[in-house]
């Protein structure tokens, strides 16, 4: 049953690469931010930087919408991972099915599991930011107010250098698939965290070789619907492997999705975003979650997808995996309850106002 799962699933992204690639030839998108509008956000990112650290409050905050049992304490695998069988009942992304083996091969590779951190008190707080790629970010100038925030978790490849004073140039974990992975590693920090997440078999393989410093086999190559790096320029110790239990939590308990199940041709729309993914390893490293640079807004069609390039939001029409428009439901509403907090004012701009 791996196979088909594995070779459809690679046609599904390989297709929307393809459609998002294609668009990226089209005229470049500008973004005019206004100062005044500028300066709201600064006030907004300082004031939530300056308030009272909650301990616990976003973690507490998701497990009110999940069922009372069966959560998620240990974000990541490593050499002492306890592996219960639920992690097995489903194929990547959901899960390790039919990659027992080849999981306890990585394994031994990376650092012992720790279970999500435990507060003692205000002094322990620590306030997370999860930077979305979205093309709010152009011309913010929040790189400065970013690098403030005690973790910075980045997605894929969002880039640092020239982007910097919009987007900071800290990183604390660098969360992604292979194909998502910067092939130039821009992230100057040796202490930053590279997070593997695996959507097939093969991107274990590829994790084995990049903690290694071992090339990728060319059967592996063939299974990558995009180009991906063959070297990331870490010390082993800094390799984590996303313990799936994260998505399936996101996708089944936070999003209310269905189980997963293969149709005829793709994907059903069940698999979250990075960035959902990424707002629940928040929940669990730190006790206050921001969000920025997350802004799905889909009837703005022809603003910037991202702050790096020149895709249109109306590349978001051509993906087949993501269901954007339920996750910013449920992103409205966290902000609004307080849970987390959005320093861009992509999903619920009430500072917009002043």
């Amino acid at each position: 049953m791996l196979v088909p799962v594995v070779v459809l699933g690679l046609v599904s992204l390989g297709i929307v690469s393809l459609q998002l690639f294609e668009r990226e030839a089209t005229k470049p998108l500008t973004l005019h931010v206004k100062p005044a509008h500028r300066q709201l956000v600064h006030k907004h990112v300082h004031s939530v930087l300056q308030q009272k650290c909650r301990p616990g409050n976003a973690r507490r905050s998701l497990l009110e919408r999940l069922p009372a049992s069966g959560h998620v304490t240990q974000p990541f695998l490593g050499n002492n991972a306890l592996l219960p069988d639920d992690l097995f009942h489903f194929p990547p992304p959901f899960g390790f099915r039919g990659l027992r083996d080849k999981l306890e091969e990585v394994l031994p590779l990376l650092p012992a599991s720790e279970a999500s951190q435990q507060k003692d008190g205000p002094e322990a707080c620590r306030r997370c930011v999860v930077m979305g790629n979205g093309g709010i970010l152009r011309d913010l100038q929040l790189g400065q107010l970013i690098d403030r925030f005690d973790t910075i978790i980045r997605l894929n490849s969002g880039p640092l250098g020239e982007f910097c004073g919009d987007v900071g140039n800290r990183t604390s974990i660098r969360m992604s698939y292979p194909e998502g992975t910067p092939c130039q590693w821009q992230d100057p920090d040796p202490q930053a965290l590279f997070v593997a997440v695996v959507y097939k078999a093969v991107d274990l393989s590829w994790l084995s070789a990049m903690i290694n410093k071992h090339a990728v086999s060319l059967w592996d190559w063939l299974f990558f619907w995009k180009k991906v790096p063959d070297r990331i320029p870490l010390e082993p110790q800094r390799f984590r492997l996303l313990n799936l239990q994260v998505i399936t939590e996101t996708a089944m308990g936070l999003l209310q999705y269905p189980p997963p199940r293969l149709p005829a041709w793709g994907w059903d729309q069940n698999v979250p975003t990075l960035g959902m993914s990424a707002l629940t390893l928040a929940s669990l490293l730190c006790d206050e979650v921001s969000l920025a640079g997350f802004s799905y807004n889909l009837t703005q069609q022809g603003t910037p997808l991202h702050y790096y390039d020149r895709l249109p939001m109306a590349a978001m029409l051509q993906q087949e995996m993501h269901n954007v428009e339920r996750e910013r439901e449920l992103l409205r509403e966290l902000v609004k309850r307080g849970a987390i907090s959005d320093l861009t004012g992509g999903l619920h701009c009430s500072f917009c106002r002043g």
